[in-house]
């Protein structure tokens, strides 16, 4: 018997998104939902991360750990999933100028 899976997309090329509905729906934007065998959603998975471009995706389901999910990552974005003494987090990266990526966009005033 399958499991829920749920992945998220942001500024994925259309065709990723094509072939996420194919076998889940999507009830939000970039937001897919489904049930499937662990088999069909490896390469699913494969076939995203594998084609997420300059875009994004994380994908979620069961496990047998603590939490009693799995995250998985493809692709550049500012959170970052991080193993903490066994428990998956998400740390936020810190924003850089996109112009220079010299370091934070923002500065921070001292004291702070």
């Amino acid at each position: 018997m399958g499991s829920m899976v749920v992945i998220t997309t942001t500024a994925v090329p259309d065709h990723v998104r094509g072939a996420l509905s194919r076998w889940m729906v999507e009830p939000a934007a970039g937001v897919y939902v489904g049930t499937m065998s662990a088999r069909v959603r490896d390469e699913l998975w494969s076939a995203v991360s594998a084609s997420v471009g300059e875009g994004a995706a994380v994908c979620l389901h069961p496990a047998d750990n603590e939490q009693g999910f799995e995250m998985r990552t493809a692709g550049e974005r500012r959170r970052e999933v991080v193993d903490w003494e066994g428990l998956r987090l998400v740390q936020f990266n810190p924003l850089t100028d996109p112009l220079d990526g010299s370091g934070p966009l923002m500065a921070i005033p001292e004291g702070w």
